[in-house]
């Protein structure tokens, strides 16, 4: 084993950031309160609207002046004064812009007012949240693996095919943890002979229990009453483990006997279709990245980490504790961790991808999973809602409310995109408002709420990527939304498909038809106040009106042809995704000539390496040595030479049975450092990213067939030179095959 550092000072520094987080807490809820007091006290003075213009302005600057250093109070401070400026803009809303001189205009009005009054509700959570991100980093283990607890690896699966299952389970098995405290068990509700077969010939235990009860829950259930282990790492059947999974995510769950979860990133190396059916897809952090960069890292602050599923420890003793996972919701897992914390356990975060798995291939699948996490936290919400019952502190109860109550957003999009066709077709003024004062108040309401969250956000999620990824699913979601608000127990657990391919570019008209007739109203919508604008004659006021609802419906149709756009689905035809990697290698051919090289990209089907060899003839046989990811130890990969041109050659693998093929699966997937680069994008610029949405656009009016540019920076292999040396062999004196280190990296 690698020789991990002495827990003392683990355990010191352990009970210092302990107590760091309780101090600070206490100080937040101080602030906190004494910041509301003030915000009120803001609220209420009264101004005129040159006055409040100016006020304006002087918070627009006081941001940009304050905005340009880097730290926590910084954002602390930036995101009080979003609040302010929010605020006033509530009060001038509730006060001054509504009008009810007939009951459909006020009706159209205060139903807008309503999804303006979530939008600051999230606002304000997700300050709370992300007051601030605890950045937790690995604890050592004891240098002694005897004092390691055992551990038990399920990875459940129903009908995925056993192409993606076996990736997961070889990269278990390669977990760099004491061979007789770790078991891998392939948790079976398909009760399929093939994946039995694979079992016993890879060294992983099955487990196939007589029903499909509960679906996943019940699957992981069934399986904890038939294992032994201290901790249980849960791992989705497509999410492949790095080897230094268990030693860098351990460590907390050890030193503090009260932690039942320790939850690590979803990490995917495959585009998911925002990143492969957009133009400008890999230039924009992919969706989850919010969530799992910001958000959970916001929630461990307060004690509220939620299970995501797969990807994290638990305790067996806490699990066990509330008698299994939760089955009454189709989220078993957020609601397992509820669960765990009502009943006093705590729960943690580490910011560090250590698994990585297949995103959502298709739109429509991707819009059939988000359906399920809306139905599943709604059900929550409604049967074991976070504000009420015992067990949990304030902070936790509200990160739980984000998390749910965020599954409402489906309605107020709706609002927000089709609130100025009620003046263009109706002639409702639903705000009744100057453009002065929409310029004195919501302008600067929208700057700040836009750009402190620019700040706040960084490089894990862009402006107004959110309004895409919301309006792709919103008019799916309103009606799971108001039938899971009324029938809670209805809906049942769908398993995400993943892993297939599309043979043939298409429009997936399925996952893109709502948004399609709403573009085409918002459209007409448009062209009448285009019409007003240019040939009836209109007084001042209404010109105003009509110009103003005009800017509002230009947004609202960017944003749904954006929408439309990403179901413009890309060919995908590789069975096996490249992955982006520069490792040094050496390549032997068959006579034992020798050349150094860095790998371009790897995958399950081969590796393209930059090396200086030309002078090879295709379809060779080689053996790609890695030197430097095993802890010194060489192993060796046979594969085969395809093609080789202006410095790179391109080969795919000769896997001849189960040993090489975990050889690769560690090699490709299970780099203890494979995914450190998962948020490499540039921090958010709200006018840049808006134009990269405008740009989307143009997926809409891709030829067939035509390539999306893929221009995701990538660092630029060194040049290595020729050498030439005899093969190393192992002290049998025959080359090393699919040798594996269980050292840590």
């Amino acid at each position: 084993m690698s020789e991990v550092q002495s827990s003392a000072p683990a355990e010191s520094r352990f009970d210092r950031i302990s107590n760091k987080i309780l101090s600070l807490r206490g100080a937040s809820y101080i602030v906190g309160a004494v910041g509301i007091f003030a915000l009120l006290a803001a609220t209420t003075v009264t101004l005129s609207i040159n006055e409040q213009l100016i006020v304006a302005l002087i918070c627009i600057a006081v941001f940009f002046i304050v905005g340009r250093h880097k730290s926590r109070r910084t954002q602390v401070f930036l995101e009080v004064l979003s609040a302010l400026v929010s605020l006033r803009y509530l009060t001038w809303r509730l006060t001054e812009t509504l009008d009810f001189d007939t009951w459909i205009q006020g009706g159209l009005g205060v139903t807008l007012l309503l999804a303006e009054l979530y939008a600051l509700y999230m606002l304000f959570l997700s300050y709370f949240q992300t007051i601030s991100p605890l950045h937790r980093a690995p604890l050592p283990l004891s240098p002694n693996p005897d004092d390691w607890p055992t551990v038990d690896i399920f990875i459940p699966t129903y009908d995925e095919s056993l192409g993606i299952v076996r990736l997961t389970v070889l990269g278990a098995l390669g977990i760099d943890w004491p061979p007789d405290k770790v078991n891998v068990y392939i948790l079976d509700d398909g009760r399929r002979e093939e994946f039995a077969r694979f079992a016993e010939e890879c060294g992983a235990r099955y487990i196939a229990r007589p029903d499909n009860a509960h679906a996943k829950a019940g699957n992981l259930n069934y399986a904890i009453k038939h294992t032994t282990g201290d901790h249980i790492l849960i791992l989705d059947c497509d999410h492949i483990p790095t080897r230094a999974f268990l030693q860098i995510a351990m460590g907390w769950m050890v030193d503090d006997p009260k932690i039942a979860l320790m939850q690590t990133p979803h990490h995917f190396y495959s585009p998911d279709p925002f990143q492969r059916n957009l133009a400008v897809g890999y230039r924009t952090p992919p969706e989850g990245n919010l969530f799992y960069g910001v958000i959970q890292d916001g929630n461990d602050f307060w004690d509220a980490t939620f299970f995501c599923g797969s990807c994290a420890i638990l305790r067996r003793k806490a699990i066990e504790e509330i008698g299994g996972f939760a089955t009454e919701t189709v989220t078993e897992d957020a609601h397992t961790a509820l669960r765990m914390q009502r009943k006093g356990w705590s729960t943690a975060y580490l910011r560090i991808p250590l698994a990585s798995g297949l995103a959502t291939e298709r739109l429509v699948t991707h819009i059939g999973q988000r359906m399920r996490w809306a139905r599943g936290m709604i059900q929550i919400f409604r049967v074991d809602n976070p504000m009420m019952g015992p067990g949990l502190k304030l902070g936790q109860r509200l990160c739980y409310l984000s998390a749910m109550t965020s599954f409402f957003f489906a309605i107020p999009r709706v609002i927000f995109l089709a609130s100025p066709l009620a003046f263009l077709f109706f002639n409702q003024n639903i705000i009744a408002a100057s453009p002065i004062a929409v310029l004195a108040y919501a302008i600067p309401h929208m700057f700040h709420s836009i750009a402190t969250a620019a700040k706040v956000n960084k490089g894990w999620r862009y402006s107004f990527w959110s309004e895409v990824y919301e309006t792709v699913m919103a008019l799916f979601l309103v009606r799971v939304t108001i039938v899971t608000l009324l029938f809670p127990s209805r809906g049942k657990f769908n398993v995400t498909e993943k892993g297939g391919v599309l043979e043939h570019e298409e429009f997936d008209l399925g996952a893109t038809y709502p948004n399609i007739i709403f573009a085409c109203i918002m459209a007409l919508g448009l062209l009448r106040g285009g019409y007003a604008l240019i040939f009836q004659h209109l007084d001042i006021i209404s010109e105003r009106a009509y110009a103003l609802n005009c800017i509002w419906s230009v947004i609202s149709l960017i944003i749904l042809l954006a929408a439309v756009a990403v179901g413009r689905e890309t060919k995908q035809i590789r069975q096996s995704h490249r992955i982006e990697a520069h490792i040094p290698v050496t390549v032997y051919d068959y006579e034992g000539n020798s050349s150094h090289g860095i790998t371009e990209d790897v995958s399950m089907g081969g590796v393209a390496i930059h090396m200086p060899w030309r002078d090879v003839t295709p379809d060779q046989p080689v053996q790609v040595v890695v030197h430097t990811i095993l802890d010194g130890e060489e192993v060796n990969l046979p594969a085969t030479m395809i093609r080789s041109a202006r410095g790179k050659a391109v080969f795919t693998w000769s896997i001849t049975n189960i040993q090489v093929e975990a050889a690769v699966v560690r090699f490709v997937f299970g780099r203890a450092d494979a995914w450190l680069q998962w948020n490499n994008y540039e921090d958010d610029r709200p006018l840049r990213s808006l134009w990269s949405l405008i740009l989307s656009i143009k997926a809409l009016f891709r030829k067939k067939g035509q390539m999306i540019a893929q221009s995701r920076p990538k660092n630029k292999p060194i040049a290595l030179p020729v050498e030439r040396r005899e093969p190393t062999t192992s002290q049998g004196g025959q080359k090393q095959e699919g040798k594996i280190s269980r050292a840590a990296s």
